[in-house]
């Protein structure tokens, strides 16, 4: 599969609907795709639920995009650090939805979208209001609580180069939620700061494969 080099970042996010789950990668600004962010703002896409490791960071990139009302719920692990003051406002004003989830069973669940798998038995959250209303199972002596999988419209994230055919690698620690969540989305958008010819890219380097990747901008 080869995916589609878009020439704007207005190409790259078209088509994204009214009331879409939005898989955006980064933690923190590290590997934000602010630019696919900014191109989402500009289209106009509203009712969004965006999964995200965190809430948004300053007024720039996920912040952004919840500044402007675009989004109505908000799945993270981490909400609230010192500058979330969007979200925050958001929140307080209850003009915002948020639903927390574990930064390990996040990963997890988004793996699990991308693996094909139904559901997932996990010690995180037992005994906490994180595991109210959800099935828990006791395997050896322990409690487990069911986890679901999270699946996204679209996957917005940022790595480092492509190829022509959609294949990605990442610059460190800016790799994070990117693979998973390509993985998990059935349209997945990405921006890079090069495009190669394919065959340049060390075999061994790439994290993700073209065939879960839709359409590259670079930016």
């Amino acid at each position: 599969m080869t995916a589609t080099l878009c020439a704007t970042t207005a190409e790259a996010v078209a088509g994204v609907r009214d009331g879409s789950t939005v898989l955006i990668g980064g933690f923190g600004m590290a590997g934000m795709p602010v630019h696919l962010i900014d191109a989402l703002i500009e289209q106009g896409a509203g009712d969004l639920t965006v999964v995200s490791n965190n809430a948004g960071n300053g007024d720039t990139g996920l912040a952004a995009l919840l500044a402007a009302g675009r989004v109505s719920t908000v799945v993270c692990s981490f909400p609230r650090q010192s500058d979330s003051w969007v979200f925050d406002g958001l929140y307080r004003a209850g003009r915002i939805k948020l639903d927390v989830v574990p930064q390990g069973n996040l990963a997890e669940r988004l793996r699990a979208a991308g693996a094909g798998i139904g559901a997932f038995y996990c010690p995180t959250g037992v005994g906490t209001p994180l595991a109210e209303g959800k099935e828990t199972r006791e395997i050896d002596g322990r409690t487990y609580v069911l986890e679901h999988p999270i699946h996204g419209d679209v996957a917005l994230i940022g790595a480092h180069r492509a190829d022509r055919m959609g294949n990605l690698v990442y610059r460190k620690t800016a790799r994070n939620f990117g693979p998973v969540m390509a993985t998990a989305a059935r349209t997945t958008v990405v921006e890079v700061s090069e495009v190669c010819e394919t065959g340049e890219l060390d075999p061994e380097s790439i994290v993700t494969p073209s065939i879960y990747v839709d359409r590259v901008v670079v930016v």
